[in-house]
């Protein structure tokens, strides 16, 4: 028998979109493994990302880094977190879709 890893989702959130669809905010990839803005600036290695943020309001899951930066990087300055904002929504190419290929099986 293999293990595979689990991922508590939230009850409300998506369903994962299909390989390559628009991203519907379900979380899966950042809840399953952090993604390189999570590894380079956060210095997270593994597990579910800490900037990803559930949003009650719209029932989906959110990329803190998109939103405000700073707030998880303490270290950078107000003033340069719009363009922080379009460093990572360039680096994760998030109108390109969804690029988790993981399969999810519900328990």
């Amino acid at each position: 028998m293999t293990d595979y890893p689990v991922i508590r989702i939230h009850p409300a959130a998506p369903d994962k979109p299909a390989f390559g669809a628009p991203c519907n905010g379900c979380g899966v990839c950042c809840l399953a493994a952090p993604c390189p803005v999570s590894a380079a600036l956060l210095r997270h290695r593994e597990n579910a990302c800490p900037a990803l943020v559930w949003q009650e309001q719209g029932q989906l899951y959110r990329c803190g880094m998109l939103q405000h930066p700073a707030q998880y990087c303490r270290w950078l300055p107000k003033m340069f977190e719009r363009t922080v904002i379009v460093l990572v929504r360039r680096w994760l190419a998030l109108d390109i879709g969804c690029d988790s290929s993981l399969e999810l099986e519900q328990n």
